[in-house]
């Protein structure tokens, strides 16, 4: 075995080792951490009470309180290369069961157009039968997409970022910034069945196509990250794919997966990409998603410590560039405040995000978040995972939407390094 591959295993056996010692760590104290309605004395107030006030209607207590809710936001960014974004997102949640051995399911909506041809349509989500046999999880996609792109791996100085970034772009495009346009089809669907009592074994199958890429800056330039990546790798610089089939195990004791006062959520998976499913080169992926929760108070349990660990880490073979695990390419694309998406990438990637929520009002209409995030990703040639990281922090404020169903309406400043800035909207807590 070369030097290299010497290097490569081992750091992928540290990240594993780390992510393994983190989940260890953390569930070692999650069974003091069930946080029941009974412990909250605190009644809340959301917006929809707020309206009904304010217009004076008259609320019917004999009408029954309905399983399901619905939020919508609105959406407005702008970025030089792709034009004005408009578009909404929606979550919906409904409870499919008993509400002590049930959890709360969730269906995400999300749609947007430009003013310069991107159009992109995706919905998510996580469902879960009576008594939490079976959960289901999914995200379907069907784009004419972008990015802002800055190169592969963390510690990129170099590439500066310039102008405010309104969510996922910035509004003015720096001299080292590369955009590049795409259509985009993903099918991802994992299914799990309940094998104990917070245990979960699923499967599932994950389709990404890409194609028409139009990488911008060969227009006036030579070379860009996306074709030298392509090229060394073996990757066709107008499309490509990456199909493959999950084996997946799941542990779950979070008390709500909108907005958790308490628990813990890991899931580990492990993706073959395979040629005869259609993938243009073969490659082997290990993800995990580890989430937990320190509820600081009895009376009032939206006091909470929350941490999150993504990452995913290459085993086998090589990833198409604008497949490699990224900022903002977890489920909900939330992650990495204080940069765009897609901002740093690699074939390793890890990323550790951690926040402190507190209520404002003593109604709970309002609450704040205090957060800080850092994140590591190697190259394909000589840039290691935990050679370089990359923070981001900053501070948000929540607007109880539907104290139903917890959700939020989210408004987060965050800041990060190379002159990366902006303010984040979103639907429910990001993680």
């Amino acid at each position: 075995m070369s030097i290299i591959m010497k290097d490569i295993c081992l750091t992928i056996l540290k990240g594993i080792l780390f992510s393994l010692l983190l989940t260890v760590c953390l569930n070692s104290t999650v069974h003091s951490q069930n946080i029941t309605k009974s412990g909250d004395t605190i009644q809340p107030t959301d917006l929809t009470d707020v309206l009904k006030k304010l217009f004076k209607v008259k609320i019917d207590t004999l009408k029954p309180i309905k399983k399901s809710s619905i939020a919508i936001l609105p959406t407005l960014s702008y970025n030089p290369s792709f034009g004005f974004v408009f578009g909404a997102k929606v979550s919906a949640g409904t409870q499919l069961g008993d509400p002590s051995n049930t959890s709360y399911s969730i269906i995400g909506l999300e749609g947007f157009i430009t003013t310069k041809g991107i159009i992109s349509a995706q919905a998510r989500h996580n469902i879960f039968t009576p008594g939490d046999k079976w959960n289901w999880q999914g995200h379907w996609q069907l784009s004419k997409y972008g990015i802002i792109d800055y190169g592969i791996g963390t510690g990129a100085g170099s590439y500066r970022g310039r102008g405010f970034i309104i969510n996922e772009y910035p509004t003015v495009n720096s001299d080292s910034a590369f955009p590049i346009k795409y259509s985009y089809i993903r099918l991802f669907e994992k299914v799990y069945r309940k094998i104990g009592s917070k245990l979960f074994a699923g499967a599932g199958i994950g389709f990404d196509f890409h194609y028409k890429i139009d990488d911008q800056k060969l227009a006036t330039q030579f070379s860009t990250p996306h074709k030298r990546y392509s090229v060394r790798n073996g990757f066709d610089t107008l499309k490509y794919a990456t199909n493959g089939i999950l084996l997946a195990l799941q542990y779950n004791t979070r008390e709500h997966p909108i907005r958790s006062y308490g628990g813990m959520y890991a899931d580990m998976s492990l993706r073959f990409n395979e040629e005869w499913l259609g993938s243009t080169i073969r490659s082997t992926q290990l993800a995990f998603d580890i989430r937990k929760y320190w509820s600081l108070s009895k009376k009032n349990p939206e006091h909470v410590l929350a941490f999150w660990h993504w990452s995913t880490f290459l085993l086998g073979g090589k990833v198409p560039y604008l497949e490699l695990p990224a900022t903002g390419y977890d489920t909900y694309a939330r992650s990495g405040r204080g940069y765009t998406i897609g901002r740093f990438k690699g074939p390793n990637y890890f990323y550790l995000e951690s926040e402190y929520r507190f209520p404002i009002t003593r109604n709970k209409l309002l609450a704040g978040v205090l957060f800080v995030n850092t994140q590591s990703a190697s190259d394909d040639i000589n840039k290691d995972l935990f050679d370089y990281w990359d923070m981001g922090y900053g501070a948000g404020l929540r607007i109880l939407f539907q104290k139903k169903s917890r959700t939020t309406l989210c408004v987060d400043f965050a800041k990060g390094n190379y002159g990366s800035n902006g303010i984040f909207f979103g639907l429910n807590e990001v993680f």
